[in-house]
């Protein structure tokens, strides 16, 4: 286990279902400590932004909740430190914390592979790079494919409140790492053009990085939240499960033995009364002579 691994957990009074709709828990402490926990360097600024590289400085990332746009977690890849990422991944302030920290985690595991791992191209048809890896879970879990529109493949949640899109042709290089014209885009909320939370991924992103992200959005496990920090575009659409407190255990035979002993009446004193005997004397009629 990473030494970061138990800091910070995830705390609330309900679960909410389906967990896309949960929003962010807003604290960024359990995305970081994948990486943190391989030694990562991290640093931050005076605004409060947080900036953590890989020792080779090859992957970088960046938490950015004094940024210049809703991109709270920014992630960049590099063949070379110094010329322009590979691919980028971009996580808006609302996302649920859980789906960037299943990023960071296969993230983390793919750079203890190598270079080979977290700069893997997606090629189509090649197995574990194909891009429909990315959407198996969504299939799986009943998603429907969204009305065609040309140039993009699309898949929408069964209530249409999230969806993932994938874009084909040649798209910018630079617009896909800074704004949301990126190949890969996935999304909560009363439609795309309005998401409470998105996140956005260029074209070379490795799948098995996607992948994991899909398949914890696509989890039917419902996410623990704090009720008052649930938004207000989820109302009738999504449930909350109180936490109820946890039933007692059943009573042991012992238990048992010491109720039934401290409900049994106790004993009573026996009274201290003579007794008589057949050399008593009776007793003198008159005053005594």
């Amino acid at each position: 286990m990473p030494p970061h691994e138990d800091l910070h957990t995830i705390d609330g009074d309900v679960y909410v279902s389906p967990r896309y709709l949960a929003g962010s828990t807003g604290t960024g402490d359990p995305a970081l400590a994948p990486l943190l926990g391989l030694g990562w360097d991290l640093q931050h600024d005076d605004l409060g932004n947080v900036y953590v590289h890989a020792p080779d400085r090859r992957v970088r990332l960046g938490y950015l909740p004094e940024g210049e746009d809703d991109g709270l977690w920014r992630i960049n890849a590099y063949k070379d430190p110094f010329g322009p990422p590979t691919w980028g991944a971009c996580f808006n302030d609302r996302t649920p914390t859980e789906f960037v920290r299943a990023f960071t985690t296969a993230l983390a595991s793919a750079y203890e592979q190598g270079p080979d791992a977290y700069l893997a191209r997606p090629v189509s048809g090649d197995g574990e790079h194909d891009p429909f890896r990315v959407v198996v879970p969504f299939i799986k879990q009943g998603w429907e494919f969204d009305r065609p529109r040309w140039g993009v493949f699309a898949l929408q949640s069964p209530e249409g409140l999230a969806g993932v899109e994938f874009t084909t042709g040649d798209l910018d290089p630079e617009a896909e790492l800074t704004t949301r014209d990126a190949r890969w885009q996935l999304w909560a909320g009363k439609s795309i053009d309005r998401p409470a939370w998105y996140v956005t991924a260029s074209t070379d992103t490795p799948v098995a990085l996607l992948t994991a992200v899909t398949q914890c959005v696509s989890d039917p496990t419902p996410l623990l939240r704090w009720q008052r920090n649930t938004y207000s575009y989820i109302e009738g659409k999504v449930q909350l499960t109180p936490i109820l407190p946890p039933e007692p255990p059943a009573p042991t035979p012992l238990d048992v033995q010491r109720a039934a002993a401290s409900r049994r009446p106790a004993a009573l004193p026996t009274p201290s009364v003579p007794r008589w005997t057949t050399t008593s004397r009776p007793a003198l009629s008159g005053p005594r002579r």
